[in-house]
């Protein structure tokens, strides 16, 4: 998830020490989730379940309409 708001939050750098092979070796392994991630939905050992499909779109709608948004 931190990956992902790294992204939409468009930065132009990132600066990091430790690798992701450096937190593994400290016990916080990312390596189970690269591989949940490449699994279809139906096969993940964590269920995801959408609720509130309706309502999902209008943040999206708000930030669309929003003229002082930033666009790549």
């Amino acid at each position: 998830m931190c990956l992902g708001a790294i992204y939409w939050a468009r930065l132009d750098r990132v600066f990091y020490a430790a690798t992701r092979f450096d937190a593994a070796a400290a016990g916080f392994d990312d390596t189970q989730l690269y591989a949940e991630f490449a699994r279809p939905e139906a096969q993940r050992r964590l269920p995801l379940v959408q609720i509130f499909a309706a309502e999902a779109g209008a943040p999206f709608a708000a930030w669309n309409r929003n003229p002082g948004r930033v666009l790549y």
